[in-house]
């Protein structure tokens, strides 16, 4: 196999949604969504496909009112999407102990080093085991749509939670295909809330 960051995962995303499309099936989805702008997109594109379920765990944002509020603009696009197939709402635990605790040491870390891939791990690792628990076909998550996510270290840790967890993970780069621009547009047409960062204390600093 290539190695992971020689992957064209667009095109490997085709793959698999042809492979759908063919079977005639509608797959299951757990789609771990890092906010309401990133995940429009992925869901007006992946609905077309799977019946979604957007998990919302997302432990290192601060301060919790901060999370409540990016919280309640998922739901809000949730209710307002029109969509093809289902899509619900799941809402994991607010633990940012979680979050610092996979982070310690690594506070004064740049935004996109070492402290953002321990961040990456904790939430697609959750989705994962949320995955197999509730027995979803694929799991994945709305993070490769940003220019600034490094989207074959995701996917190289999305494999390796598949494989640890007996789940499919759906490889993507969802900024392809002028993914993240739609995404802006999505945005502006609900109204959503765009943050200034990403989520947690450390890049909200930077």
């Amino acid at each position: 196999m290539k190695k992971l960051n020689k992957i064209n995962y667009q095109k490997w995303l085709d793959n698999t949604l042809e492979q759908i499309t063919r079977q005639n099936i509608t797959p299951t989805l757990l789609l771990h969504s890092c906010c309401a702008p990133c995940s429009s997109y992925v869901i007006e594109y992946l609905s077309q496909y799977f019946s979604i379920t957007v998990f919302y765990y997302n432990p290192n944002i601060s301060p919790e009112k901060e999370y409540q509020y990016r919280v309640s603009e998922q739901k809000r696009l949730i209710s307002l999407m029109p969509v093809r197939n289902e899509v619900s709402f799941l809402e994991g635990e607010y633990e940012p102990i979680a979050f610092y605790h996979v982070c310690k040491g690594l506070e004064k870390e740049k935004e996109g080093g070492k402290r953002c891939e321990q961040c990456f791990r904790l939430r697609l690792s959750k989705t994962a085991e949320k995955a197999r628990t509730l027995s979803f076909d694929y799991f994945t998550t709305t993070l490769t749509i940003s220019p600034l996510k490094n989207a074959a270290l995701i996917n190289t840790i999305g494999k390796e939670l598949s494989e640890k967890y007996g789940v499919a993970y759906l490889y993507s780069d969802f900024k392809k295909k002028e993914g993240y621009k739609r995404s802006i547009v999505l945005s502006k047409e609900y109204q959503l809330y765009r943050q200034n960062y990403c989520g947690c204390m450390f890049s909200k600093s930077q």
